[in-house]
């Protein structure tokens, strides 16, 4: 996949691991590295084990497991400065080290990606902040491929929602600012919802801050607009929830939901893969191991059969995969038609690339098919079945009976509060007597601690009494937004009801195959959050989607080079949640922008960059990828579109974020 222009992640990479690599380097000698978890795997995404060895590093510890030995004098932390659980454990273990050890130790701790006055506190109090050195690793944005950067942020969306902690806002104007410094400001901030708005109001002041420090001429340079970057869009996910609780029904969308992905990894039984190449263990008699283990398998776009799968419907994988088949195999039988040195020379040079290729196929068959036996399951067609009928509009409550017969047969609680969710969100609450029984049902068949769980998820918005007495509720639209920088009020709930026709959310013709709208990625259901982009980058072909193809061009060209949301306004402020606002940002100075876009030059292609706060789906960056495809055709225009996010979600996460752990204990 070719770089974007305007956003180059390898420099991002690059430029994290010259940090870290530093930051080792400033501890001379051999050392130990204690790192939090949840910093492991994007760590991973930009430095390799082997080059922290060269650095010093002699072993890795987890910080959660509280095992670091006193091997080494040097030990190395390494964690997130923002919880106050992660402060206490550094405490704890540096004190236990200092008691246990006989070696005088010297500690250092590297905050990631920044040190707070919280953490400097409980190290204080804990009598150890003396003894530490301490250092920043402004790690903001991790590229998990060339066209999606992420925070890394696995909490961002219960502490968003559940927990009310605009902490992850506060991290992506952070991640985002060094972007505008490099790029030049964004010319246009465009958001929905009420942390999107909080987001805009933070970079303009970070904006602000900046342009205060004069102290250098790059400063004043990056106060203009950009000339390669045409504007900031700003998706809050509560705008759209739907999306998220929906099975996604992309290959890699249905890798996720059933083995899971982080960090662009999946681990997956030895049993359904095989080993890894070379590899073959075996027990002391030297006959093979029979037990299943796990391996873990890389998933993005430097595997190049999997980045043509990874978007596509996965009712096609299986014939896309017999098709590639067939071409390996022909071009291998193309050995017994080599007639020269030179034709023989090029197929052994090419070998490498067949095998590599042949062992990714293997895989990704293997792989397809343990898929197959999920997607065939009856639970899972059943569970498939209500979401379809729910999002299509059919009556919820002609739903609630399947519903009560999958609590009857045990199925995992997260599939039923998905299915509950899924409800509430779309029908703005359930009825309360309905909502009621639920309740019960769930308390008798999984434990009563889940009242903790009812309780989370009604604080989320997520699953809620409804409160009209209409079948669905419809909220009161809020007031339309300027193009200036004005905000519109919006509403107090998202009607999906009004914007299954508004915004063609159901499409009935679907072809998997070669598609032609987004709504490919849940076979008939266009993720509303795309649908919201396109009426920014795509807006004469969501016109001719929505209201004919009349729409688009009368009056001619009306709204070709309209910018923000028109001629959307009133749809998103009277039936989607939040407010509706356009920010413009102008230069300090004409004369300098003038000069500014004469240096960088306009550029054939326009970068537009999304940000995601509470998280993004696979099956969203596919459709946005889709778009990118589309666009590169003249659809819409020369624009593409780099995903910037909290972190990657799906259903599993967004309903475990309120899910109680713990128990009441059994007697």
């Amino acid at each position: 996949m070719a770089p974007h222009p305007g956003i180059d992640t390898d420099s991002i990479k690059d430029e994290l691991r010259k940090d870290l690599l530093n930051l080792l380097e400033g501890v001379r000698g051999k050392k130990n590295l204690v790192l939090e978890q949840s910093l492991a795997g994007p760590i991973g995404l930009f430095v390799k084990f082997s080059t922290l060895q060269d650095y010093g590093v002699d072993k890795v510890f987890l910080l959660e497991n509280d095992n670091v030995d006193t091997s080494q004098k040097n030990v190395v932390f390494l964690a997130g400065g923002e919880k106050a659980s992660r402060c206490i454990a550094i405490a704890e273990q540096i004190k236990r080290l200092q008691q246990s050890s006989s070696i005088e130790h010297e500690f250092s701790l590297i905050w990631v990606p920044r040190r707070t006055l919280v953490s400097n506190k409980i190290l204080e109090e804990a009598g150890v902040l003396g003894d530490i050195s301490v250092e920043e690793l402004p790690m903001h944005f991790v590229p998990l491929d060339q066209d999606v950067l992420s925070l890394a942020c696995d909490d961002a969306f219960g502490d968003l929602y559940l927990r009310k902690d605009p902490t992850s806002i506060f991290l992506a104007a952070k991640a985002l600012m060094p972007i505008q410094k490099k790029y030049g400001l964004f010319p246009r901030i465009i958001g929905k919802g009420d942390n999107a708005r909080r987001l805009m109001e933070l970079l303009l002041r970070m904006r602000s801050e900046a342009a205060a420090d004069e102290s250098t001429a790059a400063s004043r340079l990056g106060m203009m607009p950009s000339a390669t970057i045409e504007s900031l869009i700003i998706i809050d996910r509560e705008v759209d929830m739907v999306t998220p609780l929906l099975t996604q029904l992309t290959y890699e969308g249905l890798i996720d939901e059933i083995f899971g992905i982080k960090n662009n990894q999946a681990e997956i039984e030895t049993s359904i893969i095989g080993q890894a190449p070379g590899q073959q263990p075996k027990t002391q008699s030297g006959a093979p191991q029979q037990q299943s283990l796990k391996r873990k398998i890389q998933l993005d776009s430097s595997d190049k059969l999997y980045d043509q799968l990874r978007d596509t419907n996965f009712a096609i994988v299986a014939l896309l995969l017999n098709k590639i088949a067939r071409r390996l195999a022909g071009e291998y039988e193309s050995r017994h038609t080599a007639n020269s040195p030179s034709e023989l020379r090029d197929f052994v040079n090419k070998l490498p690339g067949y095998q590599a290729e042949q062992q990714s196929l293997k895989t990704h068959t293997n792989l397809t098919e343990k898929i197959l036996e999920h997607t065939q399951a009856e639970i899972f067609n059943r569970v498939l079945e209500i979401q379809q009928n729910l999002v299509s509009g059919i009556d919820p409550t002609s739903q609630h009976e399947k519903m009560e017969e999958l609590i009857a047969r045990d199925v995992p609680l997260i599939t039923i509060l998905r299915l509950l969710c899924l409800e509430s969100t779309i029908s703005g609450g359930l009825r309360l007597k309905d909502l009621d029984s639920f309740k019960r049902q769930i308390l008798h068949a999984y434990g009563y601690q889940h009242v903790l769980t009812l309780h989370n998820l009604e604080k989320m918005g997520l699953l809620t009494a409804r409160t009209a007495a209409n079948p669905f509720y419809i909220p009161v639209g809020g007031s339309s937004s300027g193009s200036g920088g004005g905000a519109g009020g919006g509403s107090k709930i998202t009607n999906y009801a009004a914007l299954r026709k508004s915004m063609r959310l159901i499409v009935d013709e679907v072809n998997e195959q070669d598609p032609n709208d987004i709504a490919y990625v849940y076979s008939g259901y266009a993720p509303l959050s795309v649908r919201l982009i396109q009426a920014v980058v795509q807006k004469q072909h969501l016109l001719t989607l929505t209201r004919g193809p009349s729409a688009a061009t009368d009056p001619p060209q009306q709204h070709a080079n309209s910018q923000g949301w028109a001629p959307f306004e009133d749809i998103l402020d009277g039936s989607v949640r939040g407010p509706t606002f356009v920010k413009t940002q102008k230069p300090d100075s004409e004369a300098a922008a003038k000069s500014r876009h004469m240096l960088t030059g306009s550029g054939k292609e326009k970068v537009v960059v999304v940000m995601f706060l509470g998280g993004v789906t696979r099956t969203e960056v596919a459709a946005l990828r889709f778009l990118n495809a589309e666009m590169g055709k003249g659809v819409g225009g020369k624009r593409r579109v780099v995903v910037c996010t909290t972190g990657v979600v799906g259903g599993r996460e967004v309903v475990r974020a309120g899910v109680e752990m713990g128990d009441f204990g059994k007697g």
